[in-house]
């Protein structure tokens, strides 16, 4: 699920700050793998009190030793060490990574300027590492975003909401998950304890793409129905991840690999190729019927109603209240729920 900061709003258009969901995660992940894999961290500064939520082992036992794997947990971050050492970074809303690259000519590692920086009043964590320095900052004044160091599987199991990889299930095991408990659809797919990093702004193009209703019961589903979810939840995600690699996609199978994985500096989910989701007011790209959203608490989900309802406006207060009661009461309630 995505949580909001809100903003003032151009025109008729809400604007947030999203939670940067699977395939931003991806993105981030495969661009830092190919600047710190087998790269060793020489020092780490933590900026805010509030950032570090495990106490052993101490951070600094990473100090000294070499990266030798990055892999994804739900929307986490993590980054593996020798000796079997991880750091799990949860970015939350507004949490944002940047890179510097390289060494100056003195020898020393290049520093980040600005906001970027440890002087930063947004910095929450420098590592330097020897070719290099990544830095994590979170825009706002409340501080959300996570670090966590564990040791083993045992540690990062200990942060697994459970949800499912999509990439990793068949149709079988997909129809399984998602009738579990008869929710909404918008809440099934953004529920980390059912499915693994999917939030509020893909699940709105899973559901455009697959002309359902994003307020349908998981328990009302025809098989049918089902299985054009499946497809095109691994269809939406495929498409975006592959965005995120600087993959150029458009119809059928034309897909043009650019040679270099940029850093993503600027990761946001309101991207002006979605078809739906920030789109509210716009045109459907397929129909071109207005978009329409429903609010509920800090929340909106975008939907075309003759593509998806039938039709039917959603955005009426039995609906909003469907939804609140679908939902957890707060952002941390979300993504601290795991499987008992």
């Amino acid at each position: 699920m995505h949580a909001y900061f809100w903003a003032k709003p151009p025109e008729s258009t809400l604007f947030f700050i999203p939670m940067p969901e699977l395939p931003d995660i991806v993105a981030y992940i495969e661009a830092i793998e190919q600047r710190i894999l087998n790269q060793t961290l020489d020092s780490v500064q933590i900026g805010s009190p509030f950032l570090l939520r495990t106490a052993a082992p101490p951070i600094t036992l990473l100090e000294g030793k070499k990266v030798t794997q990055l892999r994804r947990l739900g929307k986490r971050i993590c980054i593996g060490f020798e000796n079997d050492l991880w750091l799990v970074l949860h970015l939350m809303i507004a949490g944002r990574l940047h890179w510097k690259d390289g060494r100056g000519k003195s020898g020393k590692v290049a520093r980040l300027s600005g906001r970027a920086s440890g002087k930063g009043r947004n910095n929450l964590a420098t590592f330097q590492f020897t070719n290099g320095v990544l830095s994590l900052t979170e825009a706002g004044s409340q501080r959300r975003a996570s670090l966590h160091v564990v040791e083993g599987q045992a540690g990062l199991q200990s942060l697994d909401p459970g949800g499912v990889e999509i990439f990793e299930i068949d149709l079988k095991d997909f129809a399984k998950v998602l009738t579990s408990a008869n929710h909404t659809l918008k809440r099934a797919l953004t529920d980390p304890r059912l499915f693994s990093g999917i939030g509020n702004a893909y699940s709105d193009e899973i559901l455009f793409d697959a002309r359902m209703s994003p307020v349908k019961l998981t328990q009302k589903l025809s098989s049918e129905e089902i299985e054009r979810l499946f497809n095109s939840t691994r269809k939406t995600l495929t498409e975006w991840i592959e965005r995120g690699r600087g993959v150029r996609v458009s119809s059928g199978s034309d897909r043009v690999q650019d040679p270099t994985i940029p850093f993503p500096e600027k990761v946001t989910a309101f991207r002006p190729d979605m078809s739906v989701h920030g789109k509210y007011g716009q045109p459907c790209p397929r129909c071109g019927h207005k978009i329409q959203r429903i609010r509920y608490a800090a929340n909106e989900t975008n939907y075309c109603p003759h593509c998806q309802t039938g039709g039917k406006l959603l955005a009426d207060r039995a609906l909003s209240r469907l939804l609140r009661s679908d939902w957890p009461k707060s952002l941390e309630e979300l993504e601290g729920m795991r499987i008992h």
